[in-house]
């Protein structure tokens, strides 16, 4: 069908040539090639269309105002485009027109930008090189997919005119990669972020410790490592990030602002540690290393003043690798460790996170001890989830506990979209796109105050998911949908207009080599798989 209405359309433009009316030749090829300023996903707050598209080629340069860091933002664009577009883009702080990203003061926030186009110039301008990262990845959405391919494409090149106003709602847009049910090597963490960064998503949780392996080397306990990290889900190797992996992995994700929040769960979930180490036990006895998918089973030993040598050790060691704000301590599924142990354990160690300088963060469970002050706590409830423990987590966010989104009949990526899903968990339903994204973060927990609500994260737990193509299929396309959910405001939020939206995302994905699940809940059209 479009082929052939596009044949209709090339006989009627050689009709109207050979008849004598005046036609511009340039104008129906920009309308069809440019994308309308609002098709971007985060939806921005504003949009102002307008005017003559810029278009950029062989002789468009990148202009940078400001700091070293601004100029390492124009450098990332500039790598961005010239593959595809096999323009040389000199990254500069003279000259005019062009693409200008430029720091200034104004109402932006610390994440917020204004891009404006003109057919002279492109301008990105933020408060912070933050702010310019997120209107790069605003202005990639704008470009024709093939700009992100790895050869050299034809182009043309244009961005619609007008201008977007645009900050997030929320602070904490994140999403968390289990890799300890199965091992994600530095390579394969690195692909995931720059997935993250494209919708605007500034947290990467790692689950970096459970009971089928531990994966980041602890030098006062190195059998955490070599022998806790070295099987995985099924029996497979496993594996571990040395602290110099680990601190590439953060570099990474700090160079595409997403802040790495670092996970060891405790006092449950902690059989690979159990196993490494007999005196953490409280009979003295290792078990050994376990690679099912059973939770619940294992707790370090709450009565022995070794469990918080070791902790000490862990968080210190952690939070010396560890440059953001929050260091998360799990505390979910401890089935093992008595109500009693559970809270006396935690009153002990979230202290030790503020020794060394980090705000604790953990599963909603926590709420059930005495958050810290200043604490977070991550809830994954369902819909189903019982009254009494919703009241808790209320409770607590009414207290000043600030509280991440994260429920997992909503937003648990490891959730199957339906029966047929080959890959995925179900205990918690079937998620399909327009379930994880039809609902608001502000009203989800009746009685939370909306200023305890700090933000949005899509957990993707491991058990079924092995590699990279595992993880794209069962994150695209609902993570987009979460990042939407963390950036957009809610008078945005239309599931109607958002599908459309998404399916225009599928040619960009295919030119990123990315996976992905084509939900029949999404109208697709003749560009997706």
């Amino acid at each position: 069908m479009r082929q052939h209405l596009g044949t209709l359309r090339l006989l009627g433009s050689l009709l109207l040539v050979a008849v004598g009316v005046s036609v511009t030749k340039s104008a129906p090829a920009q309308a069809a090639a440019t994308t309308p300023l609002d098709r971007v996903i985060p939806a921005p707050a504003s949009v102002a269309p307008g005017g003559a598209p810029y278009r950029i080629t062989r002789g468009t340069h990148i202009r940078v105002e400001g700091s070293r860091e601004a100029r390492r933002v124009a450098e990332y664009l500039a790598d961005l485009l010239r593959p595809a577009t096999g323009y040389p883009l000199p990254v500069t702080t003279h000259g005019r027109g062009g693409i200008h990203l430029r720091l200034a003061d104004g109402d932006f926030g610390p994440e917020g930008y204004r891009l404006s186009s003109t057919p002279r110039a492109l301008t990105i301008t933020a408060r912070t090189p933050a702010g310019l990262f997120h209107g790069v990845q605003t202005l990639r959405q704008l470009l024709p997919a093939a700009v992100e391919k790895d050869t050299v494409q034809p182009g043309p090149w244009p961005v619609a005119g007008g201008t977007i106003e645009d900050s997030p709602r929320y602070g904490w847009r994140g999403a968390m990669l289990d890799v300890s049910r199965h091992f994600f090597t530095v390579d394969q963490v690195k692909r995931f972020i720059d997935q993250l960064a494209l919708y605007k998503i500034n947290k990467l949780h790692l689950h970096l410790s459970d009971d089928q392996g531990w994966r980041i080397a602890i030098d006062s306990w190195p059998r955490l490592a070599t022998y806790g990290g070295s099987t995985e889900v099924g029996g497979g190797p496993g594996g571990f990030y040395t602290k110099a992996d680990y601190q590439e992995i953060v570099r990474y994700a700090a160079s595409r602002y997403l802040e790495v929040v670092p996970e060891i769960d405790m006092p449950g979930h902690t059989n690979a540690a159990l196993a490494s180490y007999a005196e953490l036990n409280c009979d003295g006895v290792a078990p050994p290393l376990y690679t099912g998918t059973e939770v619940g089973f294992s707790s370090l030993c709450v009565d022995k003043e070794i469990t918080y040598d070791f902790v000490d050790d862990v968080i210190r060691e952690l939070a010396a690798l560890t440059p953001g704000e929050y260091l998360h301590i799990g505390g979910d599924e401890a089935h093992s460790t008595s109500h009693e142990d559970y809270v006396k354990f935690m009153d002990r160690v979230q202290p030790v996170v503020a020794e060394y300088g980090k705000t604790v963060i953990g599963w909603h469970q926590l709420t059930g001890a005495s958050p810290a002050k200043g604490a977070l706590a991550q809830y994954w409830g369902l819909d189903s989830t019982s009254a009494e423990e919703k009241a808790r987590v209320v409770k607590a966010a009414q207290s000043g506990t600030g509280l991440v989104l994260s429920p997992a009949d909503r937003v648990y990526l490891d959730m199957k979209y339906t029966e047929e899903t080959p890959l995925g968990l179900d205990w918690a339903g079937y998620v399909e796109v327009k379930r994880s994204y039809d609902w608001d973060p502000g009203a989800y927990l009746p009685g939370v105050p909306a200023g305890a609500v700090r933000g949005v994260e899509a957990p993707l737990w491991t058990e079924t998911v092995e590699n990279s193509e595992h993880v794209e299929y069962m994150a695209f396309p609902r993570l987009p949908g979460v990042a939407e959910l963390g950036w957009s405001s809610g008078a945005s939020h239309d599931w109607e207009r958002y599908k459309v939206r998404l399916a225009a995302q599928a040619e960009r994905w295919d030119a990123l080599g990315i996976e992905w699940y084509r939900s029949p809940q999404v109208p697709w059209g003749a560009g997706g798989r």
